[in-house]
């Protein structure tokens, strides 16, 4: 076939050769409806002359590269469907192969490991939907990288002959990573290090990266943290004009700072907290009214008085948007001469707030809140575990012993009974998940593994700072003030339809059809609550449920039960908080009037937007790009913390290598099994590998592995023996005890 060129077919803009435009190129396929080799686009089009045909092959290459055309060996270019195109992050396995997520509500795409040879995990890319094929693979085609998301890579430095190259600590990277020599190279082979990508990999080039940091040698006194937040590019140190500028701020509240604020310091406000907590956000005071009302006030730490927007401190307290902890670590928001100390309602002394006061009635129903910009000085350092203690013996005993301190903690416990009621009206989840408690020895690994005891003290806390948040979106709502809310949308009907299934199997149903409530939820958990699976089933439940996260619109809370909700109670820790204050206080600025500066919201009534807020830089736009990132931050924060506990478990289980223990499968999956242990709470893998002969079948929707012999389900007890810990891929290998 040969078809002619037009004049207009012609462009020679970028070749020093004449050469058919895209387009033209573009509507050869067109007529055509296949494949096409170079050869016959060079016949089609009458080029003949060698550095005709060369020019060619590089427009075409662009239009590959470029996502217009797709090229196999075999059987040549073909044009590319533009709507069967879609971009999405790709995670990597470790065996090569991986899987491209572009749509929460649309099944991640397989690519195979032989398109992958140049991505790294994490990067954007565009691929062209295919087909199903047999064996329930889909030809789906890698077109191009997008965006690199990759700057730095952790690894072991190693040397052959003359040449240095790392062994990544991620191990879904299947290149040759060579590094450049500089001043660490020589010193440094066997050590991790940290390096930073100067050289992609592409047809023609290997990866290159270059040391910027050495972290130690594996083993090392908390080389897991450091790993962990290199990784991730989490920088715990800060830059001098950073930490000038918290040390500027001085130790105690200035004077003329305490001005035209509300004096709320004759008022026995208390923190109360963890044992090993440093830094205190909130503090609480509460009574009962006359008339049989309830007051609660919760003041929590005025940041945003000290922290500008866009100054130093701000900028940088931006960029992380959330502390991030880990077992006997934390890497703060802020300074600690902020966190710890100016800001941190710390006893006998002074200090910022904004106050949330809350009027509720005898049921617990909220009827009205007021936000101040106020003045405390905290009575009390309070511990959960002291101020239960004194709840119960104040049950057993008269009332009569009790200091001032005790009776108001006794005021507040009260009011948190009438609360609790209103909870279980309005449905709110109570997954109650056992959390562990990790005691470290003096080479920062783990000594003992405890699980976290909640008493009434912890919950009646969260359930004050659940009360302010709430009160606090009520106020963003009324004003339209541009600023974050903490949303959690219902399950999604992919996890619905899978969760059904795996229930049925238990003879459990979750009520509520396509569009089960948080009151369904309830019934189901409090159905499990004595089984011996509970807690399976409780962690199969919230598995089910959506991510919560930041986002510019209220869209209530599922979870919680909320109609709205915003984060307001951790302003030292959280960026969106710190972003709520200012909100808050730029309105009360607005409208002050009178000796006081304060809103009253009405609750039961809510009026209409009366203009917009002062000294509040932030619209729509901005504030739709922070809700992104600290949704991004929040998420990351907590992956790397799961990272760390996993790599000081696997150091933790190494002893007991060769010894046996009762556990229940906690998923499952086609390349095997995980087990959760009774005793300790850890979490291994028994790959199907291991198993013993006979043929099983993985049903992925029900989630159980199938033999002639036995049925591994979730929540199946089983007898595991502890066989390999791989501390590079932070894991832990059982097999089937004998």
């Amino acid at each position: 076939m040969k078809l002619n060129l037009s004049a207009s077919a012609i462009n020679i803009a970028h070749y020093d050769h004449i050469i058919p435009s895209r387009d033209y190129i573009l509507s050869l396929f067109d007529k055509v409806k296949h494949y096409l080799s170079h050869e016959q686009i060079s016949h089609s089009t009458g080029l003949s002359e060698r550095n005709q045909k060369e020019a060619l092959k590089k427009r075409l290459r662009a239009m590959e590269r470029d996502g217009q055309l797709t090229f196999t060996h075999r059987r040549g270019y073909q044009k590319v469907d533009q709507t069967a195109l879609v971009s999405g992050r790709i995670s990597l396995h470790a065996d090569g192969f991986g899987f491209v997520s572009y749509d929460d509500n649309q099944k991640d795409l397989f690519l195979p490991k032989h398109q992958l040879d140049h991505v790294f995990d994490g990067d954007i890319v565009q691929v062209l939907k295919g087909h199903a094929q047999q064996q329930g693979r889909s030809n789906h085609r890698l077109i191009k990288i997008v965006e690199r998301k990759t700057t730095h890579i952790v690894g072991l430095l190693k040397k052959k002959g003359v040449n240095f190259y790392l062994s990544p600590e991620n191990s879904t990277f299947s290149q040759i990573i060579h590094v450049n020599t500089n001043q660490f190279t020589a010193k440094s082979v066997g050590k991790l290090v940290y390096a930073q990508v100067t050289q992609y990999p592409d047809h023609k080039h290997s990866t290159m990266v270059e040391i910027t940091e050495v972290l130690g040698r594996p083993g090392d006194s908390g080389i897991e943290v450091k790993l962990a937040l290199r990784r991730h590019g989490i920088n715990e140190k800060w830059e001098s004009e950073v930490l000038s500028a918290a040390l500027a701020l001085g130790t105690d509240v200035n004077e003329k700072d305490k001005l035209q604020r509300v004096d709320y310091r004759d008022l026995p406000f208390v923190t109360i907290d963890g044992d090993d907590a440093k830094d205190f956000d909130d503090a609480v005071y509460g009574y009962p009214m006359d008339n049989g009302q309830w007051k609660l006030f919760v003041a929590i730490a005025d940041v945003s008085h000290y922290v500008q927007p866009h100054d130093p401190l701000d900028l940088e307290a931006q960029t992380r948007a959330t502390s991030v902890y880990f077992p006997g670590y934390v890497v703060p928001m802020l300074p600690e001469a902020l966190s710890n100390g100016l800001c941190s309602l710390n006893t006998n002394v002074d200090r910022l707030v904004l106050v949330c006061e809350m009027t509720f009635d005898d049921a617990g129903v909220m009827l009205d809140a007021e936000f101040s910009e106020g003045l405390i000085h905290s009575h009390a350092r309070l511990t959960y575990n002291q101020v239960n203690e004194m709840i119960l013996q104040s049950n057993q005993q008269s009332h009569s012993h009790l200091n001032k301190i005790d009776k108001h903690l006794l005021n507040l416990h009260r009011l948190y009974l009438n609360l609790l009621g209103q909870r279980q009206v309005r449905g709110a989840i109570d997954f109650d998940t056992q959390e562990l408690a990790f005691t470290l020895d003096n080479k920062k690994k783990i000594a003992s593994i405890d699980p976290v005891i909640r008493n009434d003290a912890h919950r009646m806390i969260e359930e004050f700072m659940l009360c302010a948040n709430v009160a606090t979106a009520e106020f963003l709502q009324e004003h339209k003030i541009p600023s974050l809310y903490r949303v959690h949308a219902g399950p999604q009907m992919k996890k619905l339809a899978s969760l059904r299934m795996m229930l049925a199997d238990k003879g459990l149903v979750l009520g509520g059809g396509d569009k089960p409530t948080s009151h369904d939820y309830n019934a189901l958990l409090e159905q499990v609550h004595d089984l011996e699976e509970g807690d399976v089933i409780r962690t199969l439940l919230l598995r089910s449920q959506s991510q919560a996260e930041y986002s510019p619109k209220n869209q209530g809370h599922f979870g919680l039960a909320y109609g709205a909700y915003a984060h307001f109670t951790s302003p030292i820790r959280r960026y969106p908080d710190l972003l709520v204050h200012r909100a808050i206080r730029s309105k009360l600025r607005e409208q002050a009037k009178g000796t006081f500066q304060r809103l009253l919201i009405k609750l039961k009534s809510l009026g209409q937007c009366t203009g917009g807020a002062t000294n509040y830089p932030y619209d729509s736009k901005v504030i739709e790009q922070l809700s992104v990132h600290c949704s991004h931050q929040s998420r990351q924060a907590d992956e790397v913390s799961r990272e760390v506990e996993n790599a000081l478990k696997c150091h933790y289980m190494k002893p007991f290598i060769g010894q046996s223990f009762t556990g229940r499968v906690s998923g499952v999956t086609h390349f095997g099994l995980f087990v959760e242990l009774e005793s300790n709470r850890i979490e291994g893998l028994v790959p199907l590998s291991s198993f013993q002969n006979g043929e099983f079948e993985f049903d992925g929707v029900r989630q159980k592995i199938v033999s002639q012999t036995a049925t591994f389900a979730l929540g199946t007890q089983v007898e595991i023996t502890v066989k390999e810990v791989d501390a590079k891929q932070r894991r832990i290998l059982f097999s089937f005890a004998e």
